[in-house]
């Protein structure tokens, strides 16, 4: 995320992070490693907020269960892409560093609805 400060609508704070995601990508270098894992850490970090808006517009209770779900398991997903790129800068290694922590957070954050839900529903 840009800024320190915290944003608390979680619809536009997984867009923003999908967002920083994108700017971060369009500063590392293409070599044939990190090719796939930028695309794949792209495609998971738009996942969070596309499962995330998602799970808002709920079908019903078993569809917000699953979309939180998934938007849970591609946040622990951009973790790992994120790991996984090649790295030749201080500046970059610190944004990545950002990034894991921003991505952590959301994925305990859609951890701790899911759990709430689950046990209203159960």
């Amino acid at each position: 995320m840009e800024s320190s400060k915290k944003i608390y609508d979680l619809e536009e704070r997984t867009y923003e992070f999908a967002k920083s995601i994108r700017c971060f990508v369009r500063k590392l270098e293409i070599n044939i490693w990190n090719r796939e894992d930028i695309k794949q850490v792209v495609r998971s970090s738009g996942s969070v907020a596309a499962n995330y808006i998602e799970a808002n517009e709920k079908l019903g209770e078993k569809d917000l269960l699953m979309k939180l779900k998934i938007c849970k398991k591609e946040a622990k997903e951009t973790i790992l892409w994120l790991r996984l790129i090649d790295i030749h800068s201080e500046d970059l290694e610190i944004e990545r560093t950002h990034l894991i922590n921003e991505a952590i957070e959301l994925k305990n954050i859609v951890g701790a609805i899911y759990k709430s839900n689950l046990s209203k529903y159960n």
